[in-house]
């Protein structure tokens, strides 16, 4: 389960502010140390706390505390304030970007906001949603459809270099996979579809017919069978040598 997000502001209640105290001042001082043991640096805290101000909380000792900040008093002045940051720098620092944010949301709900005109816009047909519209919003208007009409020339261009590019690999090279094959027919189909130039049907092959006219049976359909003639006496083409056709050996 995911932790509550504490809200940072004063803690009126006097006991809840004295027990977040402790708390806070014993993570800390837990920080610390890992930090100094892991990353191998020389660190101290000391926290002067509002419930005994003349003794505060060092660590990891006076001593230890005495000589950190003695090897830190010691570096030039340009060295000691290059990442100096106060109470007063943290809270300009958290608002600069809280305020960055929240011109990114505001970016975002408005563009929300205007393509949601828009797409009304395209729905109605007649126009009459934007009568009642004020200027700066036909503006913004104006703009959105100039930014979705450049990313749809984008990607015309994409689809048409990638066309060109599978015509000169089917005349050129030649493609050696059915898949490959489809996927270049696919997009050609695609691209002629966006420019509103549908793909050439192909021409009905012409099928072949007989004397009469009929279509003559597929090779599946055809079966030779034998054919028996009406043999005469003493003419083997009696009746006119046509063929009698009983199917019979």
């Amino acid at each position: 389960m995911a932790r509550k997000k504490v809200k940072l502001a004063w803690i009126a209640n006097d006991s809840a502010q004295r027990s977040t105290y402790k708390k806070r001042k014993q993570g800390l001082m837990k920080k610390i140390n890992e930090l100094s043991t892991l990353c191998g640096v020389e660190a101290c805290a000391v926290v002067y706390g509002p419930y005994d101000p003349q003794v505060p909380d060092v660590w990891p000792s006076p001593s230890d505390a005495h000589r950190v900040l003695t090897q830190f008093k010691s570096l030039p002045e340009m060295e000691r304030n290059k990442k100096m940051m106060n109470q007063e720098a943290f809270l300009k620092e958290r608002m600069a970007k809280m305020r960055e944010q929240i011109k990114k949301q505001q970016r975002e709900n408005r563009e929300f906001e205007i393509t949601q005109l828009m797409n009304r816009t395209l729905i109605d047909g007649t126009g009459q949603i934007l009568q009642n519209v004020e200027t700066k919003e036909l503006k913004d208007l104006a703009w959105m459809i100039d930014e979705k009409m450049k990313r749809i020339q984008k990607r015309i261009d994409s689809l048409r270099s990638t066309m060109e590019s599978a015509v000169q690999q089917i005349n050129g090279t030649g493609i050696q996979t059915t898949t490959e094959m489809e996927a270049a027919q696919r997009q050609i189909w695609f691209m002629n579809q966006i420019m509103n130039n549908p793909p050439p049907q192909q021409e009905q092959q012409q099928q072949p017919t007989d004397y009469y006219g009929n279509n003559p049976p597929t090779q599946q359909e055809h079966h030779h069978q034998p054919i028996g003639y009406y043999r005469g006496v003493g003419n083997d083409f009696a009746n006119g040598g046509m063929p009698y056709a009983d199917n019979t050996p």
